[in-house]
């Protein structure tokens, strides 16, 4: 059986036990925090980066990577297109969320979500990239309903948890929900996602951290 480890208030995390939800892979769930330096920990995610997986033939790190095995390892159903180029938009599309929107909007969430503090030089080069970084991505979801089309894909499981991070983070930090203002009805699209069974999962178990952290702050 699988090892999903790491903690369901990652958005990365998230995106890998979706695809297992989806894909109705047997798996058990370990917590591990983020920059963890235990050599156990080490020895599967030299980075000590969450999520990481532990599987009868060894550990696996990095979300994509981890997805592109999952899709390889358990094709049905599949969360990726037949058609060899269709299956590289898909890909594309996850790119762009996970670097060129997600990556970029992080540098806020010390400000958004924690109570922390992001300098003004920080805001204003994020505002500037995430305005850039929007309207590329917009030339390429095309959210009809999904972000790759019709049907649901591995592009949504990085969409559905990070794009309203992207959203949030940049309406509370910088005053405007980038998102939106680039044109991408990320809320509409995240309440379509959440829809699913496997997300609904997901987001229970989320709360249910979120719910545990906030008691023990």
């Amino acid at each position: 059986m699988i090892t999903l480890c790491g903690i369901p208030l990652s958005n990365y995390y998230n995106k890998v036990k979706l695809v297992m939800l989806e894909k109705g892979v047997p798996f058990q769930e370990e917590r591990v925090p983020t920059g963890c330096t235990d050599e156990a920990v080490l020895a599967c995610s030299p980075l000590g980066k969450i999520p990481y997986i532990r599987t009868p033939d060894g550990a696996l790190c990095e979300s994509q990577v981890i997805v592109d095995y999952l899709e390889e390892a358990y094709p049905s159903p599949a969360l990726l297109p037949s058609d060899p180029w269709q299956r590289a938009k898909v890909r594309e599309l996850c790119t762009f969320v996970d670097l060129h929107l997600e990556l970029v909007a992080r540098d806020l969430y010390a400000q958004a979500f924690f109570g922390g503090t992001v300098p003004e030089a920080t805001q204003q080069r994020v505002r500037q990239q995430l305005t850039r970084n929007v309207a590329a991505f917009r030339r390429l979801a095309r959210l009809a309903p999904y972000l790759a089309g019709e049907q649901f894909t591995l592009a949504d499981c990085s969409g559905w948890v990070s794009l309203p991070l992207v959203g949030l983070s940049s309406r509370i930090v910088l005053g405007e929900d980038l998102l939106a203002a680039g044109g991408v009805d990320w809320k509409a699209y995240a309440a379509l996602v959440g829809q699913r069974s496997s997300a609904q999962k997901v987001a229970a178990d989320r709360k249910v951290d979120q719910d545990a952290l906030a008691k023990r702050g």
